[in-house]
């Protein structure tokens, strides 16, 4: 029944929201928007300071601690993380429904119909999926063709040698931030 209800949500942005309290979608719209805001606020003062390798390293080291720092605000019973059918760090792998939601907003996005969030209610939880498009060149620099910089190229290879999180253009879907929110 669970996938009978995620695929009606995905079909229409009218549905995204029926049905489903509105302090579930405050919740993971706040906690979303705070991961993506503290994420994205560091990287970029890193690369203005430091330049993108050093930002590269910054990332390496910081990432998932600064996702902790996030869960660590949000209210009890709920919990975030980033997703991605192309990884960087393993730690960012969906789990098996997990991708298939990924799958499915891949493809609302190439017929333009991907809504700003999508939820799934799963047995004790919802889940709360922000999807990350790719809108600005500046996260093309680490994401897109990295044969531009060789420096940044031989970093992410030495550093994340699985790495899959490249070759990205703008409009592309790079993930979404997965909002857990204990019913």
């Amino acid at each position: 029944m669970k996938n009978i209800r995620l695929l009606s949500l995905l079909i229409s942005p009218l549905l995204f929201a029926q049905g489903i309290p509105q302090e579930i979608l405050d919740t993971g719209e706040r906690a979303s928007q705070e991961l993506i805001q503290q994420l994205g606020s560091r990287l970029k003062q890193e690369v203005a300071t430091n330049g993108l390798v050093k930002a590269a390293e910054f990332c390496n080291r910081n990432a998932m601690t600064l996702t902790e720092e996030v869960n660590l605000h949000q209210l009890e019973g709920t919990s975030l993380k980033r997703i991605s059918l192309k990884v960087r760090n393993a730690a960012n792998a969906p789990q098996e429904d997990e991708h298939r939601v990924l799958e499915s907003m891949q493809e609302m996005l190439k017929e333009g119909k991907l809504g700003e969030y999508l939820i799934e209610e799963d047995g004790r939880f919802y889940k709360y999926y922000k999807p990350l498009v790719i809108k600005k060149e500046f996260c093309l620099a680490c994401h897109g063709d990295l044969s531009k910089n060789p420096e940044l190229s031989q970093f992410i290879n030495e550093h994340y040698p699985q790495d899959r999180a490249t070759g990205y253009k703008t409009g592309d879907l790079r993930g979404a931030v997965l909002v857990k929110i204990k019913k």
